[in-house]
């Protein structure tokens, strides 16, 4: 029987994180697009960008369930209301997208450089591996639907182990979504391009900020 349940408890974390793959897409793809597009080109860099990614969005994953389990439901219902935490992560992912997918740093002068910079706008690799981590990580917190469900699977789980397990195959169903993103290393860069990604991170950051501080002046006026 324990096997049985076992067994029944991967099959449910793997369909749901397979099956509501799109809609995390839907969250999450918006802003990983824009920054990897600003990225340098190639399959090997992408895929290498991509990794970190998932890497940091399972640490939030693990983390998250650590967390979910300890506390139970309560904690979930918390952090997916407009709570602290979830203006927080908004504002912090509207500063990364700034800082990183829109190249925000020396962005003023850059565009005043020939053609040739333009495309190694964001080549410095610490600036990669950090905006990788930052965006995987800070994704990996912001609630959408799919990742609820699977905090509330976890919270009435029997055991640490087994919320773990139960947030690490739900990674793994989701994850299979984001391999398409590697195909972005194929497209040619091109100025207009990578303007096109940098307006689109800004859009994308004001909208995450203006969530972010509007939760935070909410609690800070009525708290």
């Amino acid at each position: 029987m324990a096997a049985a349940g076992f067994t029944g408890g991967v099959a449910e974390a793997l369909i749901l994180g397979l099956s509501t793959g799109p809609v995390c897409l839907a969250a999450c793809g918006p802003a990983v697009t824009p920054w990897l597009l600003t990225q340098p080109r190639g399959v090997r860099q992408h895929t290498w960008q991509l990794a970190l990614f998932l890497a940091a969005r399972l640490a939030a994953y693990l983390v998250f369930a650590c967390l979910v389990w300890a506390a139970g439901s309560a904690l979930l219902r918390a952090w997916s209301g407009r709570s602290w935490v979830t203006g927080a992560v908004d504002l912090l992912l509207a500063l990364v997208l700034v800082f990183y997918a829109a190249g925000w740093r020396g962005f003023h002068w850059r565009l005043w450089r020939p053609k040739q910079e333009l495309v190694r706008i964001g080549e410095s690799p610490r600036l990669l591996r950090g905006g990788a981590l930052a965006l995987g990580f800070l994704t990996g917190v912001n609630l959408c639907p799919p990742f609820v469900v699977a905090g509330v699977q976890a919270a009435g789980l029997e055991s640490l182990t087994r919320a773990l397990l139960f947030f690490l195959l739900f990674f793994v169903g989701t994850s299979v979504w984001f391999v398409p993103f590697v195909l972005l290393g194929f497209l040619r860069r091109s100025e207009n391009l990578l303007l096109v990604a940098r307006i689109t991170a800004v859009l994308l950051a004001c909208w995450y900020g203006y969530f972010g501080v509007s939760i935070l002046l909410e609690r800070i006026l009525y708290d």
